[in-house]
């Protein structure tokens, strides 16, 4: 089954609100899920905590450089999908977890600091990929963007890197309220009301779409 796993060596970069709202858009439309919580502060874990979770998601909290491979590989064979929040550190666990990926998203906000983490993850896919012997398929995914105004930092940011080769997702995560209450009241954006949330419609669409490339890049790169 998929493995997807989030990655990016800088901290803030929104790798847990994306990793969780993929699994949750996934979960919503039937599917079975792992989210395995590589991260040390264990945001993952918490949101688990809290009530909501639906009953297709399984959280592995308890993840190690030494546990790691094994703990994907036992979860890619009880669950549809495998999504891993990796830590914001180049550490054995995060080159572990990339070179068992079938996909790598690498999240970024339109800033040159996140670009430089960026820059990092796809060396180390790269690097993974040659031990491998295979191709990983990556992508880079612009989080917390607005949804009225590109930023000229944002169009920077893009320009260097169409202009370096590194392919970007057609969706990007755009800044919503939301996206951050998943976090501090659990459950889906479906369980989120409307009259205390600002646009959840709209973040509910974007949550949905990006979830629908996610899932049309992983079958298009099963493709013989």
């Amino acid at each position: 089954m998929p493995i997807i796993s989030f990655a990016n060596p800088k901290g803030g970069a929104g790798k847990t609100t994306t990793a969780l709202i993929l699994a949750t858009q996934l979960a919503e439309n039937g599917a079975s899920v792992t989210l395995i919580d590589g991260d040390p502060e264990r945001w993952i874990s918490q949101w688990g905590d809290l009530p909501g979770k639906p009953d297709t998601i399984t959280i592995v909290g308890s993840v190690s450089e030494d546990s790691i491979v094994d703990q994907i590989e036992e979860a890619s064979g009880k669950t549809q999908f495998v999504i891993v929040d990796l830590e914001g550190t180049a550490s054995l666990m995060v080159a572990n977890a990339i070179g068992m990926s079938d996909l790598v998203l690498i999240p970024i906000q339109g800033s040159s600091m996140d670009a430089r983490g960026g820059a990092k993850t796809i060396r180390l896919i790269a690097n993974q990929a040659k031990m491998a012997r295979r191709a990983i398929p990556h992508c880079v995914v612009f989080t917390r963007t607005s949804a009225a105004v590109r930023s000229r930092a944002l169009r920077n940011v893009q320009e260097q890197l169409t202009a370096s080769g590194i392919e970007t997702c057609k969706t990007a995560i755009v800044e919503r309220a939301a996206y951050r209450d998943l976090l501090d009241y659990g459950g889906t954006l479906s369980d989120l009301r409307g009259a205390e949330v600002s646009n959840i419609e709209k973040a509910i669409d974007n949550a949905r779409e990006f979830a629908g490339e996610v899932v049309a890049r992983l079958k298009q790169e099963a493709r013989p």
